[in-house]
């Protein structure tokens, strides 16, 4: 049995794409371990995990243990003002008497306590950790998951007598992403890309794009979601849980709430709506802007917040949505070329889509008529699309259904061929 040392720069909680990979090589005669990140603050994962018995989980501690130290003792001293003061005396004594080594030291430990210093010392601790880790295990594949891991991979599978295989899995297109925008991440991605052996990109829009700047066109895996069962109906009781009328539609957006995926325009374009009640679940850097956006307007009581919810209990809360939204905006070529987990995870709910008129997404959608297609910038448009849906039932029941036949060809037990051919291959 091949062994396989995947990364992921996550907690691996929510990773659909990731979690899907890794079941399908350890169900199809591989051996896998992943390495991702703790989250200290989430009682509820563990360590170390045992999906099944090919698959392996290891998450990483996120602090180094020296920096955990020395900000147990920096909290420990600021609550107890005699001991601080007794500390800084002990201190000022071995400045006096041992000052080449005791001043360095004093001056080292307050830039690690600082912020962008601490940030580097964690990120680089951490990419360490898993560099040995991963080494040590001596797999025979070696898959890393985005740019934020390829150092990993490309140093485990390359820097060693015997070289392994390794894989780039690139779910961005990291040249033209947001928050990427330094021209560092394309010189970086440029110097490893020649030393990988094979490369995956979500859907061939992106693979052209690749063609156009490494002069290869890389093999294509689409972030389909597992295929659910049509009888399977089982639902939460979103409506009880929002303490919203039994009556009234709910318009869903689930993922991340992040900025440059149109959810201010949601909330802009909501007063438009000529019924139903807005519902985000997820978490990100915007939700709390977002939140008071909501509040501003004086929309609390119709647009709510939930919490991110676990993947395999997902379809439950998706089933309860009239439409769903996938309302990406142009801010990169990133947002531009997606074709996104959510929008399938919609069509196996059985939930037509409001939906950005971007390439790949457009073609689903139309293609399929499983939704309408508005400019994702333009509030007002979406509002149309919305109301259009919410008085004309038939049209959008009609579309519901198409989303039973679309399912049988976007799903990854269709897909995870193409993840074995290039394995089998290796």
């Amino acid at each position: 049995m091949k062994r396989v040392g995947m990364f992921v720069w996550n907690h691996f909680t929510n990773d659909a794409r990731v979690l899907r990979e890794c079941t399908t090589l350890s169900k199809n005669g591989y051996d896998v371990d992943l390495f991702c990140i703790d989250d200290p603050e989430d009682n509820s994962i563990e360590q170390y995990e045992e999906v099944n018995e090919n698959f392996r989980v290891h998450r990483l501690e996120r602090y180094p243990k020296l920096l955990t130290g020395m900000q147990k003792v920096y909290k420990t001293l600021r609550r107890n003002k005699l001991l601080l003061v007794v500390a800084g005396l002990i201190w000022l004594l071995f400045v006096y008497l041992i000052p080449l080594i005791t001043i360095p030291i004093t001056v080292l430990s307050a830039l690690l306590l600082k912020t962008k210093v601490r940030v580097v010392w964690i990120r680089g601790s951490m990419i360490v950790r898993m560099i040995i880790k991963a080494h040590r295990g001596n797999y025979d594949i070696y898959h890393s998951n985005d740019l934020n891991t390829l150092p990993q991979g490309y140093v485990a599978a390359k820097w060693r007598m015997k070289k392994k295989k390794l894989i780039y899995d690139s779910h961005e297109v990291q040249t033209s992403r947001t928050g990427y925008e330094h021209p560092m991440y394309k010189k970086f991605e440029g110097f490893f890309i020649n030393r990988m052996d094979e490369m995956y990109v979500e859907n061939h829009t992106r693979a052209k794009y690749n063609e156009d700047l490494y002069g290869f066109y890389p093999n294509v895996l689409h972030n389909y979601p597992f295929k659910q069962k049509v009888e399977d109906k089982e639902k939460v009781d979103l409506h009880a849980m929002l303490g919203i009328d039994k009556e009234e539609k709910i318009l869903l957006y689930q993922g991340g709430v992040q900025t440059g995926r149109g959810l201010d325009k949601l909330v802009e374009a909501f007063p438009m709506f000529d019924d139903g009640v807005l519902v985000f679940i997820g978490e990100g850097r915007i939700k709390e802007d977002l939140i008071q956006k909501v509040e501003d307007l004086g929309l609390s009581n119709k647009i709510r917040f939930l919490p991110k919810v676990p993947l395999k209990e997902l379809p439950k809360y998706t089933r309860n949505a009239y439409l769903g939204f996938q309302v990406l905006n142009n801010v990169c070529f990133n947002h531009y070329s997606a074709s996104s987990n959510k929008l399938f995870e919609y069509m196996m709910s059985e939930v037509p889509v409001v939906a950005c008129d971007f390439p790949e997404i457009k073609n689903v959608v139309i293609d399929n008529e499983v939704g309408l297609t508005v400019d994702s910038h333009n509030p007002k448009e979406i509002a149309e699309a919305v109301n259009k849906l919410l008085k004309d039932e038939a049209l959008r029941n009609k579309l519901s259904e198409n989303c039973i036949a679309a399912r049988e060809q976007y799903n990854w037990e269709s897909e995870q061929k193409h993840l074995l051919a290039v394995y089998n291959k290796l």
